[in-house]
């Protein structure tokens, strides 16, 4: 059996705005295992966040510690798909800074 290596994007994205941006990647290509596509895992949590007097919050106010909904989701992508991935992702997500990682992973 042969291993297929793939990178792994993990965001937090606001639950209501989450299906808007899995669209937005799966049109760059994430998200593809095998013959299946459009492949994800989100949980639902908390998350929480306190706006600089610099920053330009989609929402909360400057100065305030807000909490909302979020979503944790991962996805799986070809490695040669990352800037077009974190480029779909930065350019669909509405917070000013998306918090993301990417790890190499086997299957």
């Amino acid at each position: 059996m042969s291993v297929i290596r793939l990178k792994k994007l993990e965001f937090y994205v606001p639950s209501e705005d989450r299906e808007r941006v899995l669209a937005a990647l799966f049109a760059a290509g994430a998200g593809q295992v095998g013959h299946y596509d459009q492949c994800c895992w989100f949980s639902e949590g908390t998350g929480q966040f306190r706006p600089l007097p610099q920053s330009r919050p989609h929402v909360g106010e400057v100065g305030t510690l807000h909490r909302l909904s979020e979503s944790k989701v991962e996805l799986v992508f070809e490695a040669a798909k990352q800037s077009a991935i974190v480029g779909a992702l930065k350019a669909a997500h509405p917070y000013e800074t998306p918090a993301y990682q990417i790890l190499t992973v086997e299957l």
